[in-house]
């Protein structure tokens, strides 16, 4: 069974200190550690998802996987658009998900970190 929203927002509030909200529209929910955005998840259309991602990664990626591409709306070496077909096995998009999410923390100030 192919992975829905409501599988994906689930994974990311379980992480630590992961905010969740609408500032762009009403149908892109964006999730955030300390405040810095980390992925980026559109409601209407086809399931994908925006994900920060090491540049060396970034490539790999999109020569590995046809549904990974350049961000959509985002910086394109520091992000990858992710469609969610069912061709890209579950826990690797968890593993991306959880990359993206240690990308951003990292770079957070110490007590934002925490």
């Amino acid at each position: 069974m192919k992975m829905n929203a409501e599988d994906i927002r689930e994974y990311c509030i379980a992480l630590p200190g992961v905010t969740e909200e609408f500032p762009f529209d009403d149908e892109t929910l964006v999730f955030k550690v300390g405040g810095k955005i980390f992925m980026l998840l559109p409601l209407e259309g086809e399931l994908s998802l925006n994900l920060k991602c090491d540049p060396d990664v970034a490539v790999q990626l999109r020569e590995q996987y046809a549904a990974v591409r350049p961000g959509y709306h985002m910086n394109k070496k520091h992000w990858n658009t992710v469609d969610i077909d069912g061709t890209i096995p579950e826990q690797e998009i968890y593993r991306l998900i959880d990359h993206s999410y240690q990308l951003v923390r990292k770079k957070l100030p110490g007590k934002r970190r925490k």
